[in-house]
């Protein structure tokens, strides 16, 4: 069988995306998550979706599920021990988004935030490095971001300071990683995943924000889902140490005044 791709937050949205479309390919997968039993639906579905791929996948180990929260560093011990000894790929697709005025900002909202996004994401790589680098064919760490850390969004302080901090360890890690392990970052805008509810949610709000975009609507988990896998993929053989907007051009491209 060959190496696993580990995803963090696997029954979000965006990891949820990524599981789907890596099984439909045969990909072996650990799939990490707080929800032991949405783990073992998503696991199922993984396993008759890979008996299907073009090669066909193996059903027997095509998704392994370690339940905890990413906090947690014992979590990122049992993680590496279902990996073994080769790990083709880590995604850390572990988020919130809790936003509000910065007066209303408490330091432990802050801290608990750096935690999650990015104390979280070194953990991960740092418990999965040797894995990784025993990856003869190569392996790919991909992170996410936001646009929220390169563009400045009123009440986002907290998740911009903390997605700011992702950004900073990519850069890192690919530094340090090199040549063996690439390492990336995808930064999506709003994004209509179930994290995004409370905005996504309401359509008129929802088609506000869409109209923001030069590329008119909000992202799909698909799309990140797809950017994330060529990054993972040996189609980005030569790309390391990058953070790829998928943001329908918000970030950088003014199509209107």
């Amino acid at each position: 069988m060959s190496a696993s791709i580990v995803i963090y937050g696997a029954t979000g949205g965006i990891g949820s995306a990524l599981a789907r479309q890596l099984a439909s390919a045969g990909q072996p997968l650990v799939l990490v998550g707080r929800d032991a039993g949405r783990l073992a639906a998503l696991a199922d579905e993984c396993v008759a979706t890979s008996c299907n791929a073009p090669e066909g996948g193996s059903p027997q180990g095509a998704a392994i599920t370690v339940e905890g929260d990413a906090c947690d560093p014992g979590l990122h011990a049992r993680v590496a021990e279902a990996v073994g000894e080769r790990c083709r790929g880590l995604v850390y697709a572990v988020g919130n988004l809790r936003l509000g005025p910065l007066s209303r900002v408490e330091p432990s909202q802050a801290l608990a935030d750096f935690q999650l996004h990015a104390l979280g994401a070194l953990m991960a790589a740092q418990a999965l490095t040797a894995a990784l680098k025993n990856c003869a064919d190569g392996s790919a760490i991909v992170l996410c971001s936001s646009i929220a850390a390169r563009s400045g969004f009123p009440n986002h302080a907290s998740v911009s300071m903390a997605k700011g901090a992702v950004e900073g360890l990519t850069m890192a890690l690919a530094a340090e990683l090199a040549p063996k392990v690439r390492v990336n970052a995808i930064a999506p805008s709003l994004t209509r995943t179930p994290l995004a509810q409370p905005l996504t949610g309401n359509e008129k709000l929802a088609a506000g924000i869409a109209a923001l975009h030069p590329l008119p609507r909000l992202g799909e988990a698909q799309d990140a889902a797809q950017a994330i896998e060529f990054l993972l993929s040996e189609r980005s053989s030569w790309i390391t140490g990058q953070i790829l907007p998928v943001d329908g051009g918000r970030s950088s491209v003014r199509s209107k005044g």
